[in-house]
């Protein structure tokens, strides 16, 4: 049976969608087949896997409005067993659409009823926030995983997101099954104090469930979107890459047990 997991933090510029591509790439080069649902209407997933997201006639939007069925929307990628559902800016206006749709917290995991099961996991990259987009995700959802980034600011406003989570698991109509994943730790430099304090508040807070791979800051990481290619691609010897299979390694270990 397929899982879906959210890759989720309001916090801007933290490594969200970074981790989904590259985790999603890795996890299907090791032989899982795998969806990554772009569910943010800045649409960088999509692009960084290499699509033209303003150009695709079924997305995400179109799927949550009930105008493709999810079968319509999965485009294969460059790599091998990742899939993708893509994303462009129409997905901000699912904000306002939804507010008089039926049961509007659930309509994303009722459109990925039909294809839970074709896929070992489906990943859903997350926008910034705390809409009704992100809450449709952690409904459909049964686990999230949480990227941090090492420096002062990461802490700030993740209580929000783990108090919504506490009412959507409080809630039988939305999803009490919900679980935290893991904290991927991303942007990481070992050499500056910083970073290691920031790290030690985040253990205190999660202990085990952070994944002992940190992501460094790679310029190959940040570069690679650019060539619409996941850096297992593009740079697979660099740094950003080693921690990135490893994370993929540690993720199917943890799921495999």
């Amino acid at each position: 049976m397929g899982k879906i997991i959210a890759f989720s933090n309001q916090k801007g510029g933290v490594g969200k969608t970074t981790s989904a591509i590259n985790l999603s790439a890795y996890v299907a080069s090791m032989g899982r087949k795998v969806l990554l649902l772009d569910f943010d209407p800045q649409g960088n997933a999509s692009s960084g896997l290499g699509f033209e997201k303003n150009v695709i006639s079924k997305n995400a939007y179109d799927l949550l409005m009930g105008d493709a069925g999810a079968k319509e929307t999965v485009l294969p990628t460059s790599v091998k067993n990742l899939s993708m559902i893509t994303a462009n800016i129409d997905l901000a206006a699912a904000e306002v659409d939804l507010v008089n749709k039926q049961q509007r917290e659930s309509v994303l995991k009722n459109a990925l009823s039909s294809i839970k099961n074709d896929f070992d996991y489906i990943f859903i990259d997350c926008p910034p926030s705390l809409g009704l987009i992100t809450l449709n995700a952690l409904v459909a959802c049964d686990e999230v995983i949480i990227p941090i980034q090492s420096e002062f600011f990461a802490l700030e406003g993740l209580s929000q997101l783990m108090n919504t989570i506490k009412v959507i698991k409080q809630r039988p109509n939305l999803n009490p099954d919900i679980t935290i994943n893991g904290v991927i730790l991303t942007m990481y430099d070992g050499r500056t104090t910083i970073s290691k304090q920031v790290t030690e508040e985040i253990y205190k807070y999660f202990g085990n469930k952070i994944y002992t791979v940190p992501v460094p800051r790679n310029v190959k990481l940040v570069e690679a979107p650019s060539f619409g290619m996941p850096v297992s691609e593009h740079a697979p010897r660099s740094s950003g890459a080693v921690a990135y299979e490893r994370l993929a390694q540690q993720f199917l270990k943890r799921e495999e047990k």
